[in-house]
């Protein structure tokens, strides 16, 4: 190939959904129009594609094959009639959102949304040499004009600020221990989705499908011969990517998780404090250690609903054995389990997809070639947990039905409701390494993160079909873009500092933006030194507002994080963990949004205030869902806390009930037993108002109320079921609330199966209006801290 010779591409076929263009050179390119928001790109320098089938596109579907979907299946898109030119190599397709102008010499790209009913360009693709038609290595390569004042938001799981803009960000998942939230890259998941936003407030998606090693640079790397620019690359694969309009944020990420396939809906158990430590398991008394865990979640009324068990139970020596008991230290597993099962906390093994050489199933898994092998009939050997091994190739059909009946007879068969899939990032570096690719082999290395959601969809499965009424609850490490559809995550294994609390917020939000919201961090840090009491206790005031909330620990000194490490801290903790328990109905109907709408329950500020530009400042605040304002302390000895309130807003302090304007700043108390709060006004948070004890759940359910100060309208809702059935019957308490500088009228509505009892409306101390409700019953009183409570009788 020529640079002074670019390749002229033609239109060379037209179908429903898909233009093909050819070069002059034999390259090809598909163009797909799928949605009026979004619009795929396929470029295959040389005409060849390597990897027919995908695992990430499930468009709004719970699942795809285990042998992934055809690229070129268009099944689950709208296919939109879209308008057609062609003025000379200029190529046009055009939606009621998305204008794609395709210059056909060269193959460059540019990108217009329509915003306020005109077309505006926001993305283009660099004039020179933007794909890799010979110009360079051969590797997957895509480059596109950088805007000055672009920020740039996703890309997963990512170690520094919010806005990726002069970075460079490497997905290779590995086994990061002990990283710091603020720098190391890469990490442990795979999610290649970035959302730029414009200086002028326009945001678009671009998602490349790839499970190969890549590579985002936003601005690091400058050469003075192709302008300003920012580029995506990576090892193997194709370039397969999607432009996602917006124009907002929000409706990026709602779109691409979409694309990506509908959030798995736990069941409501997942949503409580879930114990955990390496300590425990890993003693030789670790059956007694364990007992220790309940008898002092008794002693200090800590309510746990789960705990995660660590991979000691697995042992031979100081080595770990995925499937294996050690009978020292667990003579009966099952009798272990139930133990457990009848304080009401269920548990959730640790499971490793790699078999040390001399693990007693290694041999038999050989045997049946289950294993990623190498072309000389080697076991592709890697290095795993203090000695050589082998992963199991989940591409391999038998290899994952293996998988599956190991997981059923080995745990599920003994009590374990749940599993922790770890470990799993799949670190196989060799050209030598070689995957079963149902039939089609490939070097292991091209889609390491493939093998990563193939585990999650076996563990899956395996749960679905012992307990096939109940919803099945996972947890993985590591994972991929489509990792939403099986399981919830959490940011891997952290270093105890006060920079960790303060980036890891940044890092769930960028999950949360990407796709991934069912998330949280290890509460207090998992590697290095021991928390001390205030860290320990201002990390458990943010992880009781994360979907995932587990106090989990390996600290250098042996110390466990555990709610009762600090005595000063224990009822600060204990209560902490009530709170969360008080609002869990509000977090469980976050959950259900997000599978049924793609909504993320976490998200920045800016998600929801896109048009306050302090949103988009740096800063360590967080929404929870449309209606709570989060604001973690993150440094040491504070004892108030300063807040951006979101203008377009009123905010109300939770504590206090006390009225905030918003678009200012204000200082808010922040002590120990009550983490800075606000409530949007004009909502209501579905709350559950019964006392909690520990092995004594109760449920009483409730609204806190902040209707508009005059004039205004809002409803509410609290999504009802059983907690855990699949396809039971379900349910909600819904509200509509009218108020004006006088009275409030709430109505409330019961759809299909609610709780049985009264229903509780608590106000601030402060409002003063009168309060009718609309065909019920009420009686009115005020609680001890002198909020208004309402009683709706049944």
């Amino acid at each position: 190939m020529s640079l002074a010779q670019p390749p002229l591409f033609a239109l060379v076929a037209s179908e429903l959904g898909r233009l093909t263009l050819q070069s002059d050179q034999g390259d090809i390119a598909h163009i797909f129009v799928l949605e009026p928001d979004i619009i795929r790109v396929m470029v295959l320098p040389g005409g060849t594609l390597e990897m027919a089938r995908t695992w990430a596109i499930a468009p709004g579907a719970d699942d795809v094959p285990r042998e992934g979907r055809d690229r070129f299946d268009l099944s689950g898109f709208s296919l939109p009639a879209f308008v057609q030119t062609l003025e000379g190599n200029d190529l046009t397709l055009e939606t009621d959102l998305i204008r794609l102008t395709v210059d056909l010499s060269g193959l460059f790209l540019g990108w217009d949304l329509k915003l306020d009913g005109e077309w505006r360009r926001v993305a283009r693709d660099r004039r020179t040499q933007a794909y890799d038609f010979g110009y360079w290595d051969g590797k997957v390569r895509h480059y596109l004009s950088r805007d000055p004042g672009a920020s740039y938001y996703g890309l997963g799981e990512r170690a520094g600020p919010m806005d990726r803009a002069g970075g460079r960000y490497e997905m290779r998942n590995i086994d990061a221990m002990g990283y710091s939230a603020r720098t190391t890259d890469p990490l442990y998941k795979h999610i290649p989705f970035c959302i730029t936003r414009r200086a002028d407030g326009a945001a678009h998606g671009l998602f490349y499908d790839t499970l190969s090693d890549c590579v985002f640079d936003l601005g690091r790397e400058l050469d003075n011969y192709h302008g300003a620019y920012r580029g995506f690359s990576a090892e193997h694969g194709d370039l397969d990517y999607y432009f996602i309009a917006g124009p907002r944020v929000a409706e990026v990420t709602r779109r691409f998780t979409w694309l990506t396939g509908r959030p798995a809906f736990p069941p409501r158990w997942a949503l409580g404090y879930s114990g955990s430590t390496m300590s425990y398991t890993d003693a030789p008394d670790a059956q007694g250690r364990m007992d220790e865990f309940l008898e002092r979640c008794a002693e200090h009324d800590i309510c746990c609903d789960s705990f995660h068990l660590s991979s000691g139970y697995t042992s031979i020596g100081d080595k770990r054995y995925v499937f294996h008991w050690n009978r020292d230290k667990f003579p009966d597993p099952a009798a272990f389990a139930r133990r457990y099962a009848d304080q009401g906390v269920r548990l959730c093994a640790n499971i490793k997809p790699c078999l040390l050489r001399d693990h007693p199933l290694f041999e038999e898994a050989r045997a049946k070639g289950l294993l990623i092998m190498a072309p000389d009939g080697e076991p592709a050997w890697v290095q795993f947990w203090d000695e050589v091994g082998a992963y199991l190739d989940f591409t391999h059909p038998a290899a994952f039905d293996w998988w599956k009946g190991q997981v059923s007879t080995a745990l599920l068969d003994q009590g374990i409701v749940s599993t922790w899939n770890d470990n799993n990032e799949f670190e196989i570096w060799t050209p030598n390494a070689m995957a079963h690719g149902f039939g089609a082999p490939f070097e292991a290395r091209r889609a390491k993160p493939l093998q990563t959601l193939l585990m999650l969809k076996a563990s899956r499965e395996a749960q679905i079909a012992h307990a096939p009424a109940k919803r099945p609850f996972l947890v993985s490490r590591a994972g991929a873009a489509g990792m939403q559809r099986y399981v919830q995550t959490w940011s891997g294994d952290n270093f105890t500092s006060w920079e960790t609390l303060k980036y890891n917020i940044k890092m769930g939000l960028g999950l949360a933006l990407s796709g991934v919201s069912n998330t949280g961090h290890d509460i207090g840090g998992f590697s290095g030194p021991a928390p001390d009491a205030e860290l320990l206790v201002r990390w458990v005031q943010f992880g009781v507002f994360m979907p995932r909330f587990s106090i989990h620990s390996w600290n250098d000194d042996g110390a466990v994080n555990a709610p009762w490490m600090h005595p000063e801290a224990t009822p600060f903790i204990r209560d902490l963990i009530k709170l969360r328990l008080t609002l869990l109905p509000y977090l469980y109907t976050l959950l259900r949004t997000y599978h049924a709408d793609y909504e993320p329950v976490v998200r920045p500020t800016f998600h929801d205030f896109p048009d306050d530009p302090l949103c988009w400042a740096e800063n360590d605040e967080m929404m929870l869902g449309a209606g709570l304002l989060v604001a973690p302390v993150v440094e040491p000895g504070a004892t108030v806390r300063e807040v951006y309130l979101p203008a377009g807003a009123a905010w109300r302090e939770v504590w206090s009930g006390e009225r905030h304007e918003g678009g200012r700043s204000v200082i808010l108390p922040a002590p120990w037993d009550r983490p800075p709060l606000l409530a949007r006004e004009g909502g209501a948070i579905p709350v559950n108002l019964a006392e909690q004890h520990f092995a004594r759940p109760a449920d009483a359910r409730g609204f806190w109320m902040f209707p508009h100060q005059g004039e205004g309208a809002f409803t509410a809702v609290s999504y009802e079921d059983d907690g855990e059935t699949r396809d039971g019957p379900d349910g909600a308490w819904r509200l509509e609330v009218r108020s004006d500088a006088r009275t409030i009228r709430v109505t409330v509505e019961r759809r299909g199966t609610v709780p049985d009892g009264a229903l509780t409306l608590i106000f601030p101390a402060s409002e003063d209006r009168a309060i009718s409700v609309r065909g019920h019953e009420a009686r009115e009183d005020r609680l001890s801290d002198g909020r208004r409570r309402v009683v709706v009788a049944r």
